[in-house]
């Protein structure tokens, strides 16, 4: 067989083998109850599930059917699909499946983008689409991230596809709005991705004198309609210029110390990752200055610059790359291959030079093969990303992260629906798999699906802490209104500091422990079924 059958082959072979790894992925996620297969997704992605399944039922695009409209998720077009999912006529646990298997479809699809833009920026390099194709496939944070039901899959092949048709507009010099569709279409699924939709308008505005005025009129036009269409609708149907994460995430709290705390994070990301490992796409800016490959690394640079004004993500003990720098972490790895194999590259030509005849041919040989031993090392390197112990989760050793949170929270919510009736009212702190599972009325303690409490000053701290101890969405609650005033049948989960609801809870719940789960009861309540409640012990 040919040579240029080769590199098809081993694309196809990548794809197989992405496609077996996935699957594996999503079924270790899975697990059993009551002889029952359950798939579930990020406690997040439940939230919008609940959302979704309530607006399939006819109840409207809300948290509780019949309840206040709060807008508690922050992407609206991944959460209409959700809905269009539970149209189909499947038990709740299996609907999840279908959401974890379209991101593995979306993120397959993404690498046929990696693939492209890595050959467009290296003239072919097969070197460089094969490194940048594994390293984008086999990145743990962002399978967590998409194969457990964040729209992050879908961002990422947007972005990937905006990027794409960009460095062909700029290779053939000629406008395009097509970028600026999809990158509008990609605000629709999330609002925050207006930044990549900034850093491409700002970068073709700068770069392209030419165009400049055609990028800038209909690049404004489209960010103005993907804006104005959410904000038209959000006013319209929830009363609220934002969305209620927004007020609960980001106000309440001094700019300083959530800026201090998103470089900390940032910094944290970039060591783990290994630094040295991240320099080599900064030193491709200074041996080359191609415009695509200074597209790309406008890209990462802007949402890693996001990433610190909105002070990380709630979940950076994950490790690896957040929600929102996993987006352009696949442009990352291009520029990290493309890097390394112009390092090559320059040290072959300083051998040619030096060295002519068999010297310079063999040194040649040996630079290629310590290239690729270096893409196998990141790979291993950029996947650590808590330390060794995590490759065992890369490998599927071990079930991925918070896999074991969401069993325990659909437990916990099919545990609440055996004990309650239709009308109990429960609060929780995790607002996803426990109302999905429970089908009951929650009450959201930590205010991401309540307006009063999105809105009330965060906690804060004194000293030192106060610098890095940042923590989005999980700052605000508010015992005395949560349980004291909206009295919630049961409190399924405390936050930090439960003395403060102690009086409460001391005076009119029982402690109990239900499916092995600790809960409070409220006392004499109509809306529990006292006979299947067992193990009862007041005062804990």
């Amino acid at each position: 067989m040919s040579d240029a059958n080769k590199p098809d082959r081993l694309w196809m072979a990548i794809l197989a083998g992405y496609c077996i790894y996935a699957a594996l992925f999503i079924l270790r996620t899975s697990f059993v109850l009551d002889g029952e297969r359950y798939f579930s997704l990020f406690d997040d992605a439940m939230i919008s599930m609940t959302y979704a399944r309530n607006l399939a039922h006819g109840q409207g695009l809300v948290w509780n059917p019949g309840g206040e409209r709060v807008e508690g998720i922050t992407n609206l077009a991944w959460t209409l699909y959700m809905a269009l999912l539970h149209l189909i006529p499947l038990a709740k646990s299996k609907i999840s499946l279908l959401v974890q298997a379209t991101s593995a479809v979306l993120l397959l699809v993404s690498l046929v983008f990696v693939k492209r833009i890595a050959q467009a920026i290296s003239e072919g390099s097969r070197f460089v689409w094969v490194g940048a194709v594994v390293l984008s496939a086999f990145y743990m944070p962002t399978n967590n991230w998409s194969l457990q039901g964040m729209e992050v899959g879908l961002l990422i092949l947007l972005v990937g596809l905006a990027v794409d048709r960009t460095i062909r507009a700029i290779q053939s010099g000629r406008f395009s709005l097509v970028p600026y569709a999809i990158l509008a279409l990609a605000m629709l699924v999330r609002l925050d991705m207006a930044v990549p939709f900034a850093v491409v308008l700002v970068f073709m505005a700068a770069t392209d004198r030419e165009n400049r005025k055609k990028h800038i009129t209909f690049g404004l036009a489209f960010f103005g309609v993907a804006v104005a269409s959410q904000t038209i609708f959000r006013v319209l149907y929830y009363g609220d210029l934002l969305p209620n994460t927004y007020y609960q995430k980001l106000t309440g709290y001094p700019f300083l110390w959530r800026i201090t705390r998103g470089l900390y994070v940032t910094f944290v990301f970039i060591w783990r990752m290994n630094w040295i490992f991240f320099l080599v796409p900064v030193s491709l800016l200074f041996m080359r200055r191609s415009r695509p490959e200074r597209l790309l690394a406008c890209v990462v640079g802007g949402q890693l610059a996001y990433s610190i004004f909105v002070g990380g993500d709630a979940w950076e003990n994950w490790g690896g790359a957040n929600r929102y720098v996993c987006i352009a972490m696949p442009c990352f790895f291009i520029l990290f291959c493309r890097g390394l194999d112009t390092i090559g590259e320059r040290i072959k030509t300083y051998l040619t030079k030096c060295r002519p005849g068999l010297a310079a041919e063999i040194g040649a040989r040996y630079i290629r093969r310590a290239a690729v031993a270096l893409v196998l090392v990141s790979l291993a390197s950029f996947n650590a990303i808590y330390g060794p112990a995590a490759l065992t989760q890369l490998l599927l050793l071990k079930r991925p992260v918070h896999a074991d949170d969401n069993e325990r929270m659909a437990a916990r919510g099919l545990a609440i629906a055996k004990i309650t009736g239709q009308r109990a009212r429960v609060a929780v702190v995790w607002d996803g798999a426990i109302p999905y599972f429970s089908e009951r009325y929650a009450i959201s303690i930590l205010g991401k699906n309540d307006r009063k409490i999105a809105r009330e000053p965060m906690k804060t701290f004194s000293g030192p802490k106060k610098l890095v101890a940042f923590y989005p969405g999980h700052l605000k609650w508010d015992y005395p209104y949560s349980i004291g005033q909206l009295k919630p049948d049961v409190v399924a989960q405390l936050w930090q500091n439960p003395e403060t609801a102690a009086s409460y809870l001391n005076t009119d719940y029982l402690q109990v422990r239900v499916g092995g789960f600790g809960m409070h009861l409220k006392s004499g309540s109509p809306n529990i079924r006292w006979d299947r409640v067992s193990t009862l012990s007041p005062n804990g």
